[in-house]
């Protein structure tokens, strides 16, 4: 029998291998959590949330999207460790506490395909986040698949992102204006703004 696991989904090319590897099991029933407010400015959450549906589509398989981005505390909690930390605490709490309430088995994330995410603090998070939800964690590392899973964002037409998330990230990057460039370019698509908010879904 299935168990019904919730993935917490970063973004559309993260997504791409663990699905991958989560669907050759056999074991999961998946269902695809977009909730993300690290992700800053406004467009960038938009254009990775285009992302994520567009995956959702290819792989067929159901998504659920929950409100947008926080500037403000990511930036007042500025250039320390305590800010990842929070960053995926928060993350991953609302995803235990989601997956428990809609009688979910097991949780993980996508986060833990890149190379450039703290694997050991994102396991950490999750078995707290698990033992306080009385949920179980996949604490899986799905590195191997990282190029191969950016491969297939490719073939898949998926927008490919230049920083982490958050305004400090993307103030750090080596593609600042490159990115600064592309969001100026970027209009958020009427009809999905419009779908979001109608749904009480939005990115303040």
């Amino acid at each position: 029998m299935s168990q019904k696991m919730l993935l917490h989904l970063c973004c559309g090319p993260c997504g791409e291998y663990p699905i991958e590897l989560l669907k050759s099991l056999e074991k999961y029933d998946l269902t695809l959590y977009f909730y993300n407010p690290n992700i800053q400015p406004e467009k960038e959450w938009y254009r990775r949330l285009e992302g994520a549906l567009r995956l959702a589509d290819i792989r067929k398989l159901p998504i659920i999207v929950e409100e947008g981005c926080d500037p403000k505390t990511w930036c007042d909690l500025g250039r320390t460790p305590e800010r990842c930390v929070y960053c995926y605490d928060t993350r991953l709490a609302r995803v235990a506490e989601y997956a428990s309430n809609s009688d979910f088995d097991i949780f993980t994330t996508s986060l833990l395909v890149s190379p450039y995410q703290n694997k050991q603090l994102i396991h950490h998070s999750g078995r707290i986040q698990a033992e306080k939800n009385n949920i179980e964690f996949m604490a899986a590392d799905f590195t191997d698949g990282f190029r191969k899973g950016q491969q297939m964002a490719r073939e898949d037409g998926l927008y490919r992102q230049k920083y982490c998330g958050c305004m400090i990230s993307l103030e750090d990057s080596d593609f600042l204006s490159k990115i600064e460039k592309q969001h100026t370019a970027y209009s958020i698509p009427d009809e999905l703004s419009a779908t979001l908010k109608e749904k009480r879904i939005l990115c303040l």
